[in-house]
């Protein structure tokens, strides 16, 4: 009878320890994603420190509307990284740091574990002893009694020992279930609070990009490529591009306002000294001819 009890027990502890050995598995595994999450989620946010800084670096170099544009949005995106500091404190406070807490309930459980497995293998031992009493010394009372002493002491402590660890792992296994519950909460509220803030930031970025004025900024550029003294500057590189007789004749005509530009009497005088010139040449032709 007794060592059907003590196989009963046995058979629970292990039930316990299993129970006990499941939680230190995958809570350790937890744990260790979790943390992994949240340093990516750091990594992250110096990437996105890195981008901010670029974006105004290149936004200083740019016409007056996009350097705006750009910098509101880089501002909305850095208010961003804000927030994901937050989150990433978050997390670790309110996920990593409790399931990283479990590595030391576990070791309290071991511990309790081991104390009701050496008062089981107390009693177990003390069974096997009277046993061996019994069949050896019959009729040795005296051995006889002290052997069951000795059992009756190992049963004692073993059950003390199996009614702590009962109640220890009932309170373990009502404590995981709402750790549980609590820690995923906490995961999910704080990502939904992230979320929550990160749509409104990327929403007034995006608003920050489209308010861009894309033709007054062109109008910028293209008065930095041709200045509005443009045209004047260019006629002073022509009349500078002239050859000196050019730019006389230029002055030239220019000169004599209401009277007739004095190019064209040269032109019309050398005009009269050509038909000087033929009319002469005629007559010499006439008297040769009559000779």
């Amino acid at each position: 009878m007794l060592r059907r009890s003590l196989e009963n027990r046995d058979a629970q502890t292990r039930q316990l320890q299993d129970a006990v050995t499941n939680v230190e598995k995958h809570f350790g595994e937890l744990c260790q994603i979790f943390a992994a999450y949240v340093r990516k989620t750091a990594r992250l946010r110096d990437k996105a420190d890195l981008l901010v800084n670029e974006i105004n670096v290149y936004a200083s170099t740019e016409t007056p509307n996009l350097k705006q544009g750009l910098k509101n949005f880089a501002d909305e995106f850095a208010k961003l990284q804000d927030y994901r500091q937050a989150e990433v404190e978050r997390l670790e406070a309110k996920v990593v740091e409790p399931l990283k807490a479990y590595g030391t309930i576990v070791k309290m459980k071991r511990d309790d574990l081991k104390a009701t497995l050496t008062a089981r293998n107390r009693e177990a031992k003390q069974l096997t002893q009277l046993e061996r009493t019994r069949q050896r010394n019959p009729s040795d009372r005296h051995v006889i009694a002290q052997a069951e002493t000795e059992l009756q002491r190992a049963t004692m402590d073993a059950t003390r020992t199996t009614h702590h660890l009962e109640e220890t792992i009932d309170n373990f296994e009502k404590q995981k279930i709402k750790d549980i519950k609590t820690i995923f909460s906490e995961f999910i509220t704080i990502e939904m609070l992230f979320h929550g803030k990160a749509l409104e930031v990327y929403t007034a970025a995006y608003q920050n990009i489209k308010k861009i004025d894309e033709e007054e900024d062109l109008e910028v550029f293209r008065n930095s490529l041709y200045p509005p003294d443009y045209s004047s500057r260019l006629d002073i590189v022509r009349a500078n591009s002239k050859s000196p007789l050019q730019r006389s004749l230029s002055a030239k005509c220019i000169s004599g306002t209401g009277q007739v530009p004095s190019c064209r009497l040269r032109k019309d005088q050398q005009a009269e000294d050509d038909n000087e010139e033929d009319e002469d040449l005629d007559a010499t032709e006439e008297e040769n001819f009559l000779k």
